[in-house]
Formats: structure tokens, sequence, C-alpha cells
């Protein structure tokens, strides 16, 4: 049922992966779903480079060579993690928006179509028993820098994907109540 699935979605992180590959059919799986997300005005935002491969390793090195070009004071740590997280990942999707060149609506509206794609790949990605991540560091806004986008596309964050062995942990939410008021 989608309302068990939905409360079993959680983040699973690359240093959480096995070595199994994904299979580039499941990700075109993750993909279509993602195709289906709701968006205002038929704009259809979301688009998507998806690293496999010796570009998974080309990104990790561009992540931490930018952080320390950028960063006045690198930790060891961090680099390490950026170069490595790609790595480790059975696949790595750029997660990018397009607006729309007429403006015909807010961007925010464009940005939430892009989430809620985003979102359609994490359920389904939990449906398969596939651990993903979606990342969004500081240094997305350098992704021009790495690959190509079109004018009006920006990076919103990588999206790591990977199987994993151990049972993420179960989460917690406060009650809905605490969050609604009712007006009548």
């Amino acid at each position: 049922m989608i309302f068990e699935l939905i409360k079993k979605r959680r983040s699973v992180f690359p240093v959480q992966y096995n070595d199994k590959p994904v299979q580039r059919e499941t990700i075109e799986q993750l993909l279509e779903a993602a195709n289906w997300a709701p968006n205002h005005k038929r704009t259809e935002p979301w688009r998507f480079k998806v690293l496999m491969g010796e570009s998974k390793a080309k990104l990790g090195d561009f992540l931490s060579s930018k952080y320390q070009e950028v960063d006045s004071k690198p930790k060891q740590i961090k680099i390490r993690k950026l170069q490595e997280n790609p790595r480790k990942a059975g696949a790595v999707i750029v997660i990018c928006m397009q607006r729309d060149p007429k403006e015909s609506l807010p961007e925010w509206e464009e940005l939430a179509a892009t989430a809620m794609a985003v979102q359609n790949m994490w359920l389904c990605c939990t449906e398969l028993n596939l651990g993903c991540y979606w990342s969004s560091p500081g240094l997305i806004k350098y992704m021009d820098e790495f690959m190509e986008l079109n004018k009006g596309e920006r990076c919103l964050g990588l999206f790591y994907l990977g199987y994993y062995d151990e049972e993420p942990a179960i989460g917690e939410r406060e009650p809905i109540s605490n969050k609604v008021h009712w007006l009548d």
C-alpha cells in the first residue's frame, strides 16, 4: 500500500552501498516514474543526467577539487567524502530544473515539480529495495563547469543510487496534529 511505502522511504547514503551494480533498465524505470510528476502548465521542468562508470569518478574528482579551490580551510575528511561518494554509488543522477523560457509560472512551481519527480524516483527506489539519497552540496552551483547545462537549466542536486545490505533505521515523525490547524 502506498501509505506504508511512504513511511518506509529513507535516505540511504553511499557509505552504506554494496558493490551490486544498478542496471540501466532499473534507472530507466526510475526516470519514467519521475516523468509522471505533476507540473503546472505542462512545463515538465525536470532534467536528469545519469552518471555511470568512469563519469562517477570524474564527478568525485571535480567535487573534491572544486571544494579545495573555493574553501579557505578545506577539511581532509570532506575532500575524501566528496571524492569517494560518487565512486561508491551504483549511479549518480544529476537533478536539474529547466526554467520555462516564457516564465509563464513562478519558479517555485517548477522547483516543486522537479522535487515531486525526485520523490517519485525515491518511492520507486524504496519499492525496489534500492538505496538513494538526494545530496545538495553548495558545490552544485559549479556543476556547469563539470557538464554542459542548457540556457535556463540549473543543478538542484545529486541523486545517489546503490544497493545496500543493512536495513535503514525506522523513521520517526512528530504527530501531524502538531502541524495542522483546522478551521471551521
